[in-house]
């Protein structure tokens, strides 16, 4: 079996309520499942949540919640692998056996069903552990800089200070939005950002961190103006 598992806990801070928080018209989980149920990628579309309301909502878009997420793994310091390991051994024990499975998050609106069923390819057509969505970063990261204790600037690489762009290796950092797994990847703890994993490059126009408030003003414009010329490319 495919398994969509999209972790959705009740818990946030930073942004009240996130998960289910009117976004664009429509709830900002109801983005993720619908790009899930449109994908015909899986056997099965669940949400892990701790939230009566998250898990109520969740099943009126279409998704199952066959189980609440236990208090061990809802605050704020559970990372997602635990999450999915808790999915794919509950679905195991008590539904079907699961063969892949694919963490979408619920805060992942420009999410497109191609790089889904591109993730999907990949998986299915090799041996990798994940495949899983990354983007470029807009500047070389080979020169940047920070700021001292002094307030003063300084160069992470100084070697670089005169090699041109052009000249440096790009550098590509997660997108945020899915990862394809085999179970046994998931449930045996395999790195994921490793050796056995493969890349679904996403372009940077589509990719949007939503951890604040002005996180979310920026999602929404980007969203909006990328409805207005057609939707996800």
């Amino acid at each position: 079996m495919r398994a969509a598992i999209i972790p959705a806990r009740g818990g946030s801070k930073r942004i009240p309520r996130k998960n289910i928080r009117d976004f664009c018209g429509k709830p900002m989980i109801s983005w993720s499942i619908d790009v899930a149920k449109a994908s015909d990628c899986f056997d099965k579309i669940i949400v892990s949540t701790d939230d009566q309301e998250i898990a109520d909502i969740a099943r009126k878009l279409g998704a199952e919640v066959p189980f609440m997420r236990p208090p061990e793994l809802s605050d704020d310091y559970t990372p997602t692998t635990p999450v999915i390991q808790h999915a794919v051994q509950w679905l195991n024990a008590n539904e079907r056996k699961v063969c892949y499975a694919c963490c979408i998050y619920a805060t992942a609106p420009f999410l497109s069903v191609k790089d889904l069923q591109t993730g999907w390819k990949l998986i299915s057509e090799s041996e990798y552990d994940y495949t899983f969505s990354v983007t470029s970063f807009a500047f070389p990261i080979q020169r940047a800089i920070r700021i001292t204790q002094q307030g003063h600037l300084a160069m992470f690489n100084p070697a670089h200070l005169t090699t041109r762009s052009q000249d440096l290796e790009d550098a590509w950092h997660d997108a945020g939005q899915f990862y394809w797994g085999t179970a046994e990847a998931w449930c045996e703890d395999r790195a994921i950002f490793g050796g056995g994993a493969a890349p679904v490059k996403v372009t940077r126009y589509r990719v949007q961190d939503i951890d604040t408030f002005e996180d979310w003003t920026r999602a929404e414009w980007m969203f909006r103006a990328m409805q207005a010329k057609g939707g996800m490319q």
